[in-house]
């Protein structure tokens, strides 16, 4: 069962998509994804806004766990953040986002490519297991 999409969800997003812009003014294309997802903590703990990277999220199968995902950055632990460093975001790239939501319940993911020099983001909502 997935969570309803609320308005400080909502509102959390847009505060995570101006972090995101602010590490990409300042640090521009060419680098690798790590380094863009330890900047982007840094820039919204700094906001004041609770963000872990590398959050372990177990995955069930009928009720038992059958692996874990890491998810780039888990901010105030209910919106998923999956960066990326490619010439351009992918189906896969957004099945994996939808898997993340699938597997926490959580309704909304923020899909995040820092490879151009304007930031490309796309939001993904799971709502009664459908994404949009």
């Amino acid at each position: 069962m997935t969570r309803e999409l609320d308005e400080s969800t909502n509102d959390l997003a847009h505060e995570v998509i101006a972090a995101a812009m602010q590490v990409s003014n300042v640090l521009g294309a060419g680098f690798l994804e790590k380094v863009y997802e330890r900047a982007l903590v840094k820039e919204l703990l700094s906001r004041g806004i609770a963000a872990v990277s590398q959050t372990p999220i177990q995955v069930f199968y009928n009720g038992e766990s059958v692996g874990d995902f890491f998810a780039d950055v888990m901010v105030a632990n209910r919106l998923i953040v999956e960066l990326k460093c490619v010439d351009r975001l992918s189906s896969e790239h957004l099945a994996q986002c939808i898997n993340y939501l699938k597997a926490t319940g959580h309704p909304l993911a923020l899909l995040i490519n820092f490879q151009h020099p304007r930031l490309e983001w796309k939001r993904v909502v799971l709502t009664n297991d459908k994404s949009t």
